[in-house]
This record gives structure tokens, sequence and C-alpha cells, in this order.
């Protein structure tokens, strides 16, 4: 039977994991009864562990908010996902500048684990392989990355400092509608009121950012990024391409997905749903074509080119290539 004292940390184990927990459900799952429950309740209050009590018909007790408990309680699977979470999270790119946060996060957690799930964790992780390779990206500050989602969250003007691709500096006011992750990078969607434009920044490019007095209301239509995989298909890049393809919706996303193209049916039918095969039109902007063709040839689908000619040209060469390379012994 545990003792006392592992019954007071499984109480404080159980208050962690959040929210208002009951006394009738503590005393479940600690085995005892509700008196006992009041006394650990005691103790921990003793070890200055602000935990407070609720009333009412759906009380019980809970953890003051925004205090930083020195013991941190995690079970074998939260200590599992952590720990993934945080490798998966360095692989990606998805971290801040202080490089070292991750690494040191890590070694707190590995220090305070108990010893027979250390062991078995360093044994995933050394076991653990990933097909792509680790990406090297540019992470964006702390600071800005926490001013500007307090600045989504309270519908808050907020300016910024940017550079852009071409190293030209601008200050300017945005009002931010989201932050979204993608591909390894962070990036702020909003509008930027003195264009009355969206736009779409890097996070890692932003050197400074600071809330403006007022408020802004959010605009109803697409989510921040569906709004960032559109800016994306839309940019400005050398060719303008416009086709026709036959085919269901998911079949040409899994060659073009909305950040690489925009896709609008062509001749639209009442009634049709995305796994209904008709012409659709496909919009994209790109630096170079020679991508496409081979793209085109694994969607095996009817296709039209609409434009550029430079495109029919390169399938062409594509399709002469192939017929030859299939009549070789």
């Amino acid at each position: 039977m545990p003792r006392p004292t592992g019954r007071v940390l499984t109480l404080l184990e159980l208050l962690q994991s959040g929210g208002t927990r009951t006394m009738a459900e503590l005393a479940d799952r600690l085995g005892v009864e509700g008196r006992t429950v009041r006394r650990y309740v005691d103790q921990l209050i003793d070890l200055d562990v602000p935990v407070e009590s609720v009333r009412g018909r759906y009380g019980g007790y809970r953890l003051a908010p925004g205090y930083r408990l020195p013991p941190l309680m995690l079970s074998d699977d939260e200590a599992l996902a952590v720990l993934l979470g945080l490798v998966a999270g360095r692989r990606a790119g998805l971290t801040t500048t202080r490089h070292t946060a991750s690494e040191t996060a890590s070694a707190k957690i590995r220090r305070v684990l108990p010893k027979h799930i250390a062991p078995q964790l360093d044994t995933l992780l050394e076991a653990l392989a990933f097909t792509d390779q680790p990406g090297e990206f540019a992470t964006p500050d702390a600071g800005v990355l926490l001013t500007i989602a307090d600045a989504v969250r309270h519908r808050r003007p907020v300016s910024i400092r940017y550079t852009d691709r071409d190293g030209r500096r601008s200050e300017r006011t945005l009002h931010a509608y989201g932050i979204v992750a993608h591909a390894g990078r962070w990036y702020v969607t909003g509008k930027d009121p003195d264009i009355g434009e969206d736009r779409t920044f890097r996070l890692d490019r932003i050197a400074d950012a600071r809330t403006l007095p007022g408020s802004f209301e959010a605009p109803v239509g697409p989510d921040p990024a569906q709004r960032v995989l559109s800016g994306f298909a839309t940019a400005a890049y050398r060719h303008e391409v416009t086709l026709r393809i036959f085919g269901t919706v998911e079949q040409i996303r899994a060659h073009l997905p909305a950040s690489v193209a925009s896709l609008e049916e062509h001749a639209p039918t009442a009634g049709t749903d995305r796994a209904t095969e008709r012409w659709l039109r496909v919009e994209l902007r790109a630096e170079r074509l020679d991508w496409l063709p081979p793209a085109l040839a694994s969607l095996d689908r009817p296709f039209v080119i609409e434009r550029p000619d430079e495109l029919r040209d390169l399938v062409s060469a594509l399709a002469d290539r192939l017929a030859s390379y299939a009549r070789q012994a």
C-alpha cells in the first residue's frame, strides 16, 4: 500500500494535470476518504504549493494559475511525449533563437526521470531514425514571437521592423490574424493597414515587435493557415501557369498542394463534390518550369496547358525522352 507521502505526490500530480478535481474523484484515485484528501491538501499548502478550494456543486481543488512548481510530476507517457516533442521541434526548425533551450529542457527532464524510465527513453531515442535530414532554419526571436501572439489574441495592432529577402529594411504596422508554422518556418499573416492588403511575413526576419494602442476586427473567410498557403501559391514569380486538369480535388492536391497552386472549378456543376472527376482550373507561379512536366506526368490525368507555351515544349520534350527510354532494349 502506498505511503502517505506517496499519496501526497500523487495528489500533486493529479492537480498539475489541470482543471478542478472534485473531492470524490481525488478520494477515488487515491483510495482514501474525503477527510484524508483534505489532510493531504493541507500538507501541500504547508509546502507553499498554492492549492485553491473551489466551492459549489462542481467544486473541489485546483492549483493556482501561474505558479511554477519545483517538482514537475510527469507520467511515463507524458515524459515520452515531451521528449519526443522537443526532438521533433528541433528537427523541424520550430524553435526560437535560443537554440539551447530545447537541449536544456531535455536535460532537466532527463535528470528527474525515475531510474526505470530514463534508460527506456534513451533506448528509444537511440533507435529512432528519421527519413528526412534535420533542417537548418533561421529561427525567430522568442520575444517577437510572444509579442505578436499577444497581439493576435487581443486584436491589437503591432509595429514590426522587417527585413525582406532582398535585404531591404522597413518598419510597418500589421493587424495580425494568426501565427502559422509551415515547412520548418514561422510566419505571421495579417493586414497591412497602410496599403489595405493582406501580407505574410517570416518571423525570423522581424527584428523587433511592439504592440500599439487600438484594436481591429478579425476578418471572415479563410483561416490564417489557408491565407499563408494561398499567399505562397499567388506570390510573384517569373512564370505564370494556367492549366485545366481532369480529376478530383484530392488527385490534384496530392501533387500540386495548396502552397503551390490555386484550384477552382472550370465550368462548375451544381451538386458536385471533391471526389467527383471533372475539369478543374489550376493556376500557379514559379521561378522555373522544369519541375512541372514530371509533376504533371505523375498525376496521370488528362490536362490542357493554357499558358505558357514554354511549358508545352518542356512537356513534349519529356514525353519524347520517356518514349526513347521505353524503346531501348
